[in-house]
């Protein structure tokens, strides 16, 4: 198979720890239950097993009502009677879901187009023709100065416009409304709504409809006819009040339709909320009004009847879901709530890592009742947690015998001794030899043999060079480095951080490192096949035991890699396996060290 496809036809997992314990067993599956019991509540309340869809909708509506307005008085033969206003009068129809009625109104009647004194405000006012500005056009003025200034009144004197005049006056608003009756005219709503996935239709008009019903909020809660008076009650608003200078109000409609065939239910829900500024007398421009004129000839003039309106606009807001089964939705959920479970193990590790971290560290007595929880999340966090540092080519580490850690060291030397440089404090790694003391080590040592002249005399050079111990050894066994002199620095280490006895004369020294059994066992257990007779023998045993003393003064691999040899433990490994050429390439790291 080409090697392009052997990753690919692959299946990688996860390794799981298993921890049997009582306390945290139970800690998990009381936030399973937890979890499963809110999935499975939010499944069945709001409906996640359903496709939604959103109401699409149509309104119409009719305002019905007459209103008596008894300042208005029109000549009817020899009677003179109020005037009263029907549908047509008071309803004003407007773009989109939404209608008005009129229940205040100020009126300018008999204007027509001409020049006249306009209305006086602080911005008309004048004293002579130099306060007015021919063809000057204010846009809260009514219309264009013509530069001169006339006699409004006997007492004030305004710019002249050409405009519809009379000018309207800015008058007070009646109060009370005009239209204060229009608190019991009836409103019919008609909203048809379309779920076009689920191809189905409806209106809010039902089979039961009683045509001489009133919405009622508990009485008669599905009934489309609404009296504008119980509307504004239902927001907690006076209508009278709000008639004077006018308002906003929505007619919220909420479709919430069930469409499963099992539980099957669709009925509109209407609510009301006041959409303007309930604080009239802080705002600036209050309530809701328009101005609208009406035309008509008299002996030959156009003339018109000017009116501003006051009134209360009704927003008819639609809006609501319809839900039907779909497995597919049902499927997606199940899969986007499965990862919730996963919070009892983010909170049990929250648990580990807290304890593990922070209160054994406070501890005094490490075996002490209080402390006894924290010892075990300390061994639940060795077996879970494996700590790597970023391997960079200034990691080094270094081994003290008379230190219980290993320090690392991660920076430049710079000509400095490696001995000196103090590094970073790191627990040492405890490794099991259980398994290798199973091993049946049974292979003979090999018959001494006569060293060759050229190792004899570089013994005895070395040998020489040890009566002298450089400044930075503390255990009198050390030699002064034959690398160059910018590489030096990184082969001044002794075996010791403060002055005593050599690791290298300890008994385990030799049986761990420089053993040729346990060596060539430890070669053949690799290379079953290896030559250990061959010329080479001896760099593949000082090799060898390179890597035994990194693997026992250093505990992982991985340090091992990176680890960097006291200078007596490397003279007494290569004093023992030598090498013929007597030239030592010195540190690259444990395995081509020479």
């Amino acid at each position: 198979m080409p090697a392009c496809y052997k990753g690919v036809l692959q299946y990688k997992t996860y390794r799981i720890i298993r921890i049997q314990s009582v306390n945290y067993g139970t800690i998990k599956w009381i936030l399973h239950a937890i979890v499963f019991s809110y999935i499975s509540f939010a499944l069945v309340t709001d409906k996640l097993y359903q496709k939604k869809e959103s109401v699409i909708s149509s309104v119409h509506t009719k305002v019905k009502g007459l209103a008596e307005v008894k300042d208005e008085i029109i000549q009817h033969g020899e009677k003179k009677v109020p005037t009263v206003f029907d549908t047509a009068d008071y309803t004003f129809s407007l773009q989109g879901n939404s209608f008005f009625v009129m229940t205040n109104f100020l009126r300018t009647k008999g204007q027509q187009r001409g020049v006249c004194a306009e209305y006086p405000t602080h911005r008309t006012l004048c004293q002579s023709d130099k306060n007015c500005r021919q063809g000057w056009m204010d846009p809260q003025s009514k219309g264009i100065q013509t530069g001169k200034c006339v006699v409004y009144t006997e007492n004030q004197k305004t710019c002249e416009v050409n405009a519809w005049c009379p000018t309207e006056a800015t008058a007070e608003v009646p109060r009370p409304a005009l239209l204060n009756s229009a608190e019991n005219f009836t409103v019919f709503i008609k909203n048809n709504i379309d779920f076009p996935s689920h191809n189905f239709s409806m209106r809010n008009i039902l089979p039961d409809f009683n045509k001489t019903c009133i919405f009622h909020k508990t009485k008669d809660p599905l009934c489309p006819i609404f009296r504008l008076g119980d509307i504004f009650r239902e927001t907690g608003d006076n209508f009278s009040e709000v008639a004077v200078q006018g308002g906003i109000m929505g007619i919220e409609i909420y479709w919430d339709c069930n469409l499963d065939s099992w539980s099957f239910h669709c009925r509109p829900q209407y609510r009301f909320r006041r959409l303007d500024d309930k604080i009239t007398n802080q705002t600036l421009y209050p309530g809701y009004n328009f101005r609208h004129a009406k035309y008509y000839t008299e002996n030959g003039v156009e003339k018109r009847t000017l009116t501003k309106v006051f009134g209360i606009r009704f927003d008819i807001l639609v809006f609501g879901t319809g839900g039907k089964f779909h497995i597919i939705s049902l499927i997606v959920y199940i899969g986007s709530t499965l990862s919730y479970f996963g919070l009892a193990t983010v909170f049990i590790d929250f648990l580990i890592d807290a304890y593990s971290s922070t209160c054994c560290r406070s501890c005094v007595y490490r075996y002490c009742t209080c402390c006894k929880g924290c010892v075990i999340n300390e061994y639940y966090d060795r077996k879970k947690c494996e700590v790597i540092v970023e391997p960079k080519r200034t990691l080094k580490y270094v081994s003290f015998v008379d230190e219980a850690h290993i320090r690392m060291v991660d920076e430049q030397l710079r000509g400095r001794s490696l001995q000196d440089v103090k590094g970073k404090k790191v627990p040492r790694p405890v490794m099991d030899f259980r398994e290798v003391s199973r091993l049946p080590l049974s292979l003979p040592d090999s018959p001494p043999r006569p060293e060759q002249p050229e190792q004899m005399e570089l013994l005895g050079e070395v040998r020489t060079a040890s009566s002298s111990g450089p400044a930075w050894c503390r255990c009198g066994h050390c030699l002064p480095s034959q690398l160059p002199k910018d590489r030096q620095c990184l082969e001044e280490l002794c075996c010791r951080k403060e002055s005593g006895a050599c690791i290298t004369t300890s008994e385990l020294f030799g049986q761990l490192v420089l053993s040729p059994r346990a060596l060539r066992f430890s070669l053949l257990y690799q290379e079953p096949l290896l030559a250990l007779d061959s010329d080479a023998a001896d760099g593949r045993l000082r090799h060898c035991a390179y890597r035994s003393y990194a693997t026992w003064r250093f505990g992982s691999p991985d340090l091992a890699d990176f680890a960097i040899l006291p200078s007596c433990c490397r003279w007494r490994i290569r004093r023992e396996f030598p090498k013929s050429e007597g030239q030592y390439s010195g540190f690259k790291s444990p395995c081509l060290m020479e």
